[in-house]
């Protein structure tokens, strides 16, 4: 059996840093891995950040309520799921991901958690493991199953070079440029297109 693994933000639904950014106006947190490739280097910057303006969880969970995925991205999943066991490897936290979940019809999501205090501000974050989404291609490989990957960011790239294809979908230039190894495209049925391509069984469009 063939898994498709999937990034979150920027493959199936906007950036929630940027989103959250746009919404309190502080441009610093507009930073995502597209920036700042070193994880940690990227949530010590968000903290600090959410620190100085005295924002915590319920402020960031108020601005994910109002969110939906990217226009076309139920679709795809629903088509991606007749088709391949389906499986979103994420940077993002179970803290934020359910409404956003539930719109894309509750797909298996593996991602990280956050440590709040009673006052509901952030002040830890904790990795489910190191380098997480080549890990767990790598343990499902350790299981048989073969792998196609899709994701937009530095931190993807792992993930693409560990599965038996990767996809670049909606990269910033600088990623395409630099890991001119994977196929990159910027349309859902672009994508749907390179699973079929990179699949080893005889699938209908």
């Amino acid at each position: 059996m063939e898994l498709a693994c999937l990034d979150l933000e920027g493959v199936l639904i906007p950036e929630i840093w940027i989103d959250f950014a746009e919404r309190t106006g502080i441009d610093e947190l507009r930073a995502t891995t597209r920036d700042i490739p070193d994880y940690d280097v990227l949530m010590q910057q968000r903290l600090r950040i959410l620190r100085e303006h005295k924002l915590g969880l319920p402020d960031i969970q108020e601005v994910i309520a109002g969110m939906s995925p990217m226009p076309g991205a139920r679709e795809f999943v629903d088509w991606l799921r007749e088709r391949f066991q389906v499986i979103i490897l994420s940077d993002t936290y179970y803290e934020f991901a359910q409404p956003l979940m539930r719109q894309l019809g509750f797909p298996t999501l593996f991602c990280h958690r956050l440590e709040a205090d009673e006052q509901g501000m952030i002040v830890n974050y904790h990795l489910r493991q190191k380098d997480p989404k080549r890990q767990s291609v790598k343990a499902f490989h350790a299981l048989n199953y073969r792998v196609i990957a899709a994701g937009d960011s530095y931190n993807d790239t792992t993930m693409l070079s560990e599965a038996e294809a990767g996809i670049l979908f909606r990269a910033p230039e600088n990623v395409i440029r630099e890991f001119p190894q994977f196929p990159a495209v910027h349309e859902y049925k672009d994508l749907q297109a390179e699973f079929l391509k990179a699949s080893n069984r005889e699938l209908t469009p």
